[in-house]
C-alpha cells in the first residue's frame, strides 16, 4: 500500500471534500436536467458516448501502463490478452465469453511466457 505523508485527519479531509464534490458534481446535473422538458438532441447524442468512455478510461490504462511506465512492447501479455478480448466482445456481444476469453488469454500467456 503507498505511504503518504498526510496525516489521519488530512485524510478524512481530503475523502470528505472529494465525497462532497462528487455528490455537488452528481446533484447539479439532476437538477440541471430536472429543469429541462426535453433534452437537446446534441447533449442526447454525446451522452451515448459517455459509458464507452469511462470504460476505455479505466482499462485502457491496465493495458498499456505498467511499471510506471508505458509498456507497448511485444513483453506486455496484457495487450495480446487485451486484444483478443476485443475481438471477443466485437464478434459475439456476450459478456461471459468476453470475460472468459480474455482471463483465459491472460492466464494462458503468463503461463506460457512468464
Amino acid at each position: 500500500m503507498p505511504q503518504t505523508n498526510f496525516g489521519s485527519e488530512m485524510l478524512w479531509l481530503i475523502i470528505i471534500v472529494a465525497g462532497l464534490g462528487t455528490y455537488l458534481i452528481r446533484l447539479s446535473f439532476i437538477a440541471f436536467f430536472g429543469r429541462l422538458d426535453d433534452i437537446p438532441e446534441r447533449v442526447e447524442r454525446a451522452l451515448r458516448f459517455v459509458p464507452a468512455a469511462v470504460l476505455s478510461a479505466l482499462v485502457v490504462p491496465q493495458f498499456v501502463y505498467a511499471d510506471g511506465s508505458i509498456a507497448l512492447s511485444p513483453d506486455n501479455l496484457r495487450l495480446f490478452a487485451g486484444g483478443l478480448t476485443v475481438l471477443v466482445a466485437w464478434k459475439t456481444e456476450d459478456i461471459l465469453a468476453t470475460l472468459v476469453a480474455g482471463m483465459g488469454a491472460l492466464w494462458l500467456l503468463s503461463f506460457l511466457f512468464a
